[in-house]
């Protein structure tokens, strides 16, 4: 071989960290093949041996076929070629892993039976489709007559949940149980009573600059008194109520007297739904937006002090 140097098969595992079994085995396949034999008749491996080895013993790790890896060291594919291909197939394993995590963590939280289990399983396999779908069917449901409603084309883009193409653990899991939410007939109608609620409560417009959306107008009138501590029932929520009152009665157009304000508790109570606070938290983890701060403390707050002032 005009002076190469030339390996045993022992000599070869112990340049590449390889066991002889397996050098063996590469060689019998056609990865590496012998360079020469000894006068016995043993295999002797050249120094571009060490190189082929190592090469393959690195894509092994990375979880590439045997066949594909022969691809590369046949020079019948460039690695880069091998590796852009495994970069897109291990995208896709990292998905569908992220997606059973997200079922096995939600399965481990609730104590799932094996029936809840499958359901989970059957909401994060959904394709990107079956996903606009099911979101589809529950804004055509909630906003069912309304979608044409000057107020509402916001309001929906602010309900659609965008799961995107790469999405984190949190993303995921927040995701399956968001789809439990859009399938659950009573959520749903819960919030459509919102949403009918919300769009008759529309009025000439509001020269107070407050908001004609009465979350909003929860948010700015009343949402300071408990973080005061203020007693709904004592003297100083009197003022919150009276200003709350007066707007939602602009608001609706007709007077503030008893009538309104039973209403207005009504639409507080329908507003204070756990679920709509959970739907707005897991919409904001999917869709990669800021957390929401939960309404239900002063939504509860505003009731009492509703009640203490009225007979409703």
């Amino acid at each position: 071989m005009n002076g190469d140097t030339l390996y045993s098969i022992g000599e070869l595992a112990r340049q590449t960290g390889l066991t002889v079994k397996t050098i063996r085995f590469y060689s019998d396949t056609g990865i590496v093949t012998p360079a020469d034999r000894s006068p016995a008749g043993y295999r002797l491996y050249g120094t571009d041996a060490v190189a082929r080895l190592d090469l393959v013993r690195t894509l092994r790790d990375l979880g590439i076929a045997l066949p594909t890896i022969r691809t590369v060291v046949d020079q019948e594919a460039s690695l880069a070629e091998v590796a852009a291909a495994h970069v897109d197939a291990l995208d896709v394993q990292i998905r569908t892993l992220r997606m059973r995590r997200a079922v096995l963590s939600l399965a481990a939280g609730r104590d799932s039976g094996p029936g809840e289990l499958d359901a989970l399983r059957r909401l994060a396999g959904l394709s990107a489709e079956e996903r606009r779908r099911l979101i589809g069917g529950f804004l055509d449901t909630v906003f069912d007559g309304l979608h044409g409603h000057p107020a509402f084309t916001a309001v929906i883009r602010s309900m659609t949940p965008e799961l995107p193409d790469d999405p984190d653990a949190e993303q995921v899991e927040a995701w399956v149980e968001l789809a439990g939410l859009l399938q659950d007939a009573d959520f749903r109608i819960s919030v459509q009573g919102m949403a009918q609620d919300l769009a008759a409560d529309r009025a000439p417009d509001d020269a107070t600059g407050l908001p004609r959306i009465l979350a909003k107008a929860i948010h700015c009138l009343a949402e300071p008194a408990p973080a005061k501590g203020l007693d709904p029932t004592g003297p100083e929520a009197g003022a919150v109520v009276a200003e709350l009152a007066a707007h939602y009665a602009h608001i609706v157009g007709g007077p503030d007297d008893a009538a309104l304000r039973r209403r207005l508790v009504t639409r507080l109570v329908g507003m204070n739904d756990p679920r709509r606070d959970r739907y707005l938290h897991l919409l904001a983890v999917v869709n990669g937006w800021p957390a929401p701060d939960s309404l239900a403390p002063v939504l509860d707050w505003t009731v009492r002090a509703l009640r203490a002032r009225s007979t409703v």
